[in-house]
């Protein structure tokens, strides 16, 4: 049962700027659960640990507007994929024209930068709250337990650094519970060096206290806390212990790649590395081996609905092409759901695939659609057969010519697909979601290598993966950071967090320019970090935030 209740992460959450302190009652009510009453025993910050993986869903899910809690147009993650290299906004809209466009419509009134921030200090703030009531000598816990619990909070807060210091640069560090009485207005930026060695330490302990596997899907492993420490490493230039926490995992048995088809759809024609993207193949419960950190999703159960909008902002708007006058194409689990095709791949991105390489195939990837509704036949000739229209016709998507904005005529990835089955048209998802798995340590271990002289070891961890997929292997002759990147974007194209990669790699602006044909001509140096929200500069009283430079 994946019971994530909010109300728990309701009771520790206070938020760290622009919160308004309340007079707390003395009594206690059996009804209301608040941190007092949580955090008396073990079975209390097992629930606590429920409510931050539950923080931690929101990455994907609908950003509050002033409309609506939880939009279903606005991703969380929108920042960390949007405008760079591999994706471009498909659509005209005011958090699309900031990382098309960039420029002036790049500014620290964005309201999306002010969701994102306070949900990552909120989301810390919880894990504070559950660390710093761990010293309590009356709960009844073994030693292991309590460092099991500690630990999995400490990840979510290095992962919560993680994207605050690839967002933001130097962001205020803090790591104690922030409550209605201690509130405070003086916050400064900590320098992103101090913050990272908070993060590493939190790692360490992490990598030190988690399990190899865990009898839950839910709850964090060994392996994700050491793949996490292995690329905080190459962003501090530690390329040498980076290669060695990568290498932790991968010669760990139990997070082996997928290389042979397995779960539900195992009969059906497919490949090993799509299978880790349908619904009911994602847990490692279910045969994926691969998975590091898999986040739960199910709809009507409570707390499990998490409002995930990764196929609504993935899956093009096939529903409005039009052809002979009509809109063939029907919303419908076999198409992939209803997507609004917020963010679609550039053509660099399509490009990126040799023909034998399986992870351009056309299981992950829509390059066509099926004619499937005898009411919705196109008048005109197929221009493929040259005869009329007809049912189980093939309807190929427009893969040619370079991005424009507004195309639903425009491939997209399969990866997120998914139709609810109690109502097909409805915009959340429920299904399980990988957020992490072992391939992106295979390329986190090929970048130490490179930066290391070892080209023949980069080229060999690559190699892993392009094996698994069917490409041809490459020579450590052809590794450079730029190949790296490319087998990136081919492996794990909507999965990772794009920005991050290339802030690190001193690459943004340069791709986005050369790949990227919407952002290219309005990028600049100054947008490698994004702006400090306004709201939280005005909110911070007492002391003067800095801002970036530029903005």
């Amino acid at each position: 049962m994946k019971i994530l209740n909010k109300l728990i992460l309701a009771s520790l959450v206070t938020l760290m700027f622009g919160a308004c302190s309340k007079d707390r009652l003395k009594e206690e009510t059996p009804s209301v659960l608040t941190a007092d009453l949580l955090f008396q025993n073990k079975d209390g910050f097992e629930l606590a640990l429920n409510g931050l993986h539950d923080e931690v869903r929101r990455y994907r899910s609908g950003q509050p507007t002033n409309n609506s809690p939880t939009s279903t147009n606005f991703i969380m993650n929108m920042q960390a994929v949007a405008g760079v290299d591999n994706v471009f906004g498909n659509y005209r809209d005011g958090l699309m024209d900031v990382f098309n466009l960039y420029g002036t419509f790049n500014n620290p009134s964005v309201p999306h930068y002010r969701h994102v921030f306070t949900w990552l200090y909120e989301t810390i703030n919880a894990a504070n709250t559950l660390i710093g009531r761990s010293t309590n000598p009356e709960i009844n816990w073994s030693e292991t337990e309590k460092n099991r619990i500690l630990a999995e909070a400490r990840c979510i807060r290095a992962w919560c650094y993680r994207h605050l210091t690839n967002l933001w640069g130097d962001v205020p560090l803090t790591l104690t519970e922030s409550s209605g009485t201690n509130i405070r207005t003086d916050w400064e930026r900590t320098p992103i060096a101090l913050v990272r060695k908070a993060m590493e330490e939190d790692l360490i302990f992490a990598s030190q206290n988690l399990p190899d596997v865990s009898s839950s899907d839910i709850r964090l492993v060994k392996g994700a806390a050491q793949h996490y420490l292995a690329e905080l490493y190459l962003a501090m230039g530690q390329y040498d212990k980076a290669k060695i926490e990568a290498t932790k995992v991968i010669s760990n048995t139990a997070y082996r790649l997928v290389t042979a088809r397995y779960g539900i759809n195992r009969n059906n024609a497919g490949t090993p590395f799509g299978d880790m993207f349908i619904e009911g193949n994602s847990k490692r419960s279910q045969g994926n081996t691969e998975a590091l950190w898999v986040i739960q999703n199910e709809q009507l159960v409570i707390g499990g609905e998490a409002n995930n909008i990764m196929r609504r902002m993935w899956v093009n708007r096939y529903w409005s092409i039009i052809v002979g006058g009509k809109n063939p194409i029907q919303i419908s689990a076999e198409n992939g759901g209803r997507g609004i095709g917020r963010l679609s791949p550039t053509r660099f991105a399509l490009n990126l695939f040799a023909a034998n390489d399986e992870r351009g195939s056309a299981f992950l990837w829509r390059y066509y659609y099926i004619l499937r509704d005898a009411g919705f036949i196109p008048s005109g000739t197929n221009p493929r057969t040259g005869a009329a229209y007809k049912l189980g016709d093939t309807l190929f998507l427009d893969n040619s010519g370079i991005e424009k904005l507004n195309n639903p005529n425009w491939p997209s990835t399969r990866k997120w697909d998914y139709a609810s089955p109690v109502d097909v048209l409805i915009d959340p998802q429920y299904n399980d979601q990988v957020l992490l798995r072992t391939a992106e340590t295979y390329l986190v271990l090929a970048e130490a290598n490179f930066r290391l002289g070892d080209l023949p070891g980069a080229a060999a961890a690559i190699n892993v993966l392009r094996a698994r997929a069917k490409a041809t292997s490459v020579t450590a002759a052809q590794i450079t950071i730029d190949f790296i990147l490319d087998e990136r974007s081919r492996e794990l194209f909507s999965e990772e967090d794009r920005r991050y990669v290339l802030v690190r790699t001193n690459k943004l602006v340069e791709r986005v320019k050369l790949y990227n044909k919407i952002s290219a001509n309005t990028i600049t140096l100054r947008d490698t970090l994004l702006p400090i929200p306004q709201d939280v500069i005005d909110a911070n009283l007492t002391s003067r935030m800095r801002q970036n430079p530029g903005y």
